[in-house]
């Protein structure tokens, strides 16, 4: 994730830095359009925002549980519509997201003997983000941006409905969630389109563990969706 930061630090300095004021601004019709619309990719990292229950060795056999993020990617239409200005626009980005985590349980067998069971969940989401953007003013063909929202989320893979097995438990997650977002990016405006990439934090509002005191279920208190984008968009 640091170098990440990085990536987008270089990506905000480095074009104001090196752009000379007699540059001619590419595209100047975008920024009288009311609304226009694009397209975006880009990858992901998520994981979950956990909270465990007290005596996790004494009453669970545990001696932790450990989260680990995993990759993913994502694809998205973008709408935006100004409002007043140019420089803050309502956009609003049905997103088809493929996320992943795992959760380590470290515990003992029956014979004593330390085991490591692991629990992957995996997630195909339909995201419906509404965000607010609030750009700079245009250096020639480069702005920053600041974003923030909320989105709602639909897990079209989850197993909510499942029957359990208790002898081979697995994780349950709800279908519906709902989180905040917040993040910033950078426009560069070419001859005929924009081209922007943004780094995006999203955090669950509410408690996605479905609890059915299974083995895997009992030890946990609360788990939230976290997850980290980045995004390359195209916009005309």
């Amino acid at each position: 994730m640091r170098s990440i930061l990085i990536f987008l630090l270089i990506l905000v300095v480095f074009p104001a830095l090196s752009q000379r004021s007699e540059l001619t601004k590419n595209y100047r019709n975008f920024d009288r359009r009311l609304i226009h619309f694009g397209f975006m990719l880009g990858g992901n990292t998520s994981d979950f925002s956990t909270r465990y229950k007290p005596n996790l060795l004494e009453e669970y056999n545990y001696s932790s549980i450990r989260n680990q993020s995993q990759p993913g990617f994502q694809l998205g239409i973008i709408s935006s519509l100004k409002l007043g200005t140019p420089l803050i626009r309502m956009r609003f980005i049905p997103t088809l997201s493929f996320q992943e985590r795992i959760l380590f349980y470290d515990g003992f067998d029956q014979d004593g003997l330390p085991e490591v069971i692991d629990e992957r969940v995996g997630s195909t989401n339909l995201d419906f983000p509404l965000l607010a953007k609030f750009r700079t003013l245009r250096y020639n063909n480069f702005a920053a941006y600041f974003i923030t929202g909320a989105q709602y989320t639909l897990d079209l893979q989850t197993k909510e409905d499942a029957s359990q097995s208790f002898s081979d438990p697995f994780l349950k997650i709800r279908r519906h969630d709902f989180q905040g977002q917040i993040g910033a990016g950078v426009d560069f405006f070419l001859e005929y389109f924009k081209f922007g990439i943004e780094l995006k934090y999203s955090h669950g509002l509410r408690n996605t563990l479905i609890q059915d005191n299974t083995r895997l279920s009992s030890p946990i208190d609360h788990l939230y969706n976290r997850v980290w984008w980045i995004s390359l968009t195209f916009e005309g």
